[in-house]
C-alpha cells in the first residue's frame, strides 16, 4: 500500500477546510456527509474527485452512530452546507453518507433524513470502513474504523467485503477515562486528548480502552486469515495507539499520517 500518495491525498484535503480549490459554473461535483459521534464532516470533489472543500463542526448528536438530537444534526448540517456554498459559489444537490457498520434500515434512514433535509439528494449509504477503503484501496486486511462512539470493521478479501461488525468503544471512552484521571469535565479531557505534546503521557492513562478495541477486533478476525489491519477514524490520531494494538492483535497494524479524514473523503468519493 502506497501510504505516500494515500498521506499527499489527506494534505490537500485538509488545506480545503481554510482553502477553496476551483471549480466552473457547471462542474460535476461530489460530496460527501459524515455523521460522527465527535464531528460532523462535510468533503466536497471536483469533476476529477479531487478535494475542494472541507467544513466540519464539533457535536454531539449522534450516540454510537445513531442520531440523538435530529434537530441539531439538522441544523448543523444546513450550516454547513450553506458555508461550502457560499465558498464555492454554488449549489451542492447530491451526497453520500456512511454509517457504522450493521446499522438498521430505520436509523439508515433518520441519517438520510438529516442530510437530506439539508437540500442534498442521498446517492449512497455506506458502512464507514468500505468508505475509508476507496481511499486506502486494501485488498486483503481489515479496515478498522474507531470513531467517537464505535469500533466498526470490514474484513476484505481479494478486494470484496466479506464481514462487517461495528461494537460500542470508541473515542468518548477514551475522553471519559482522561476526565476522571485528570480529574476535569468532559469538554477539557477532549482538548487534553487532542493536545499532542500531551500524548505520551495520555497514552498509558488510557491503554486498557485501546487494549479493549483491540480485543473487540481480535474477537471478530478469530480463526480468519488476516494478513494485516488498517486503522481509520479520529480516535486513532492518537499517537502511537497502533503500537499498542499491533502488541494486542500480533498482527501488522497500520496508519496514515492523519486518518480522521480517511472516511469522510472516502464517502465523497462513492456520491
Amino acid at each position: 500500500m502506497d501510504f505516500s500518495a494515500i498521506d499527499e491525498q489527506i494534505r490537500t484535503l485538509e488545506s480545503c477546510i481554510e482553502n477553496t480549490g476551483e471549480i466552473s459554473a457547471d462542474e460535476k461535483l461530489f460530496v460527501g456527509v459524515d455523521l460522527g459521534t465527535a464531528y460532523i464532516v462535510i468533503v466536497v470533489l471536483n469533476s476529477k474527485k479531487e478535494p475542494v472543500a472541507c467544513a466540519m463542526e464539533f457535536a454531539q448528536v449522534i450516540k454510537d452512530g445513531l442520531v440523538v438530537d435530529y434537530m441539531g444534526a439538522s441544523r448543523i448540517v444546513r450550516k454547513l452546507v450553506a458555508q461550502l456554498e457560499e465558498r464555492l459559489g454554488r449549489k451542492l444537490t447530491h451526497a453520500a453518507i456512511a454509517v457504522p457498520p450493521g446499522t438498521g434500515k430505520k436509523d439508515c434512514t433518520t441519517h438520510q433524513y438529516v442530510v437530506e433535509g439539508a437540500g442534498l439528494e442521498v446517492t449512497a449509504i455506506l458502512d464507514e470502513p468500505t468508505a475509508a477503503n476507496a481511499v486506502l484501496g486494501v485488498a486483503n486486511g481489515v479496515i478498522v474504523d474507531i470513531g467517537g462512539g464505535t469500533t466498526g470493521l470490514s474484513v476484505l478479501e481479494d478486494g470484496k467485503v466479506t464481514y462487517v461488525a461495528d461494537e460500542a468503544t470508541g473515542g468518548t471512552h477514551l475522553t471519559l477515562v482522561i476526565s476522571g484521571n485528570r480529574r476535569v469535565n468532559f469538554e477539557e479531557a477532549e482538548k487534553l486528548k487532542k493536545q499532542k505534546d500531551l500524548q505520551d503521557e495520555i497514552l498509558p492513562v488510557v491503554r486498557p480502552v485501546i487494549q479493549k478495541m483491540a480485543s473487540i477486533v481480535n474477537s471478530h478476525i478469530d480463526g480468519r486469515n488476516i494478513s494485516a489491519i488498517y486503522l481509520v477514524g479520529g480516535t486513532c490520531c492518537l499517537k502511537n495507539m497502533e503500537q499498542v494494538m499491533e502488541k494486542e492483535i500480533g498482527k501488522p497494524v497500520y496508519k496514515p499520517a492523519n486518518p480522521f479524514l480517511v472516511t469522510p473523503l472516502g464517502i465523497a468519493l462513492n456520491c
